[in-house]
């Protein structure tokens, strides 16, 4: 029997309803999407990980002292959305 191949979840399911300005809370804590990168090369040299096909900057809105961070989990049934955020603004080319 040859083994088959899991499939890799694709990169808008792991990402989830994560778009900037998105508040959602976590175990961890609650955090605002500050940036949404999907370039997979960005992404891997922010997370440091070669295999990272996106990443998300966001900030703890519970820690006062929070600074903005780089993350590359996915998002889990655990996870709520408090607020959602802005869908990315449609191109229109200049007139």
């Amino acid at each position: 029997m040859i083994p088959t191949a899991i499939p890799r979840p694709r990169s808008e399911d792991e990402i989830g309803p994560r778009q900037p300005g998105a508040l959602y809370q976590t175990d961890t804590g609650a955090y605002e999407v500050l940036v949404l990168i999907t370039d997979p090369g960005e992404a891997a040299q922010l997370l440091r990980r070669k295999d990272a096909q996106w990443a998300l900057i966001v900030r703890d809105v519970l820690r006062a002292d929070s600074e903005p961070h780089a993350t590359g989990a996915a998002w889990t049934s655990d996870d709520r959305l408090v607020r959602p955020g802005r869908a990315p603004a449609a191109f229109v080319p200049a007139a």
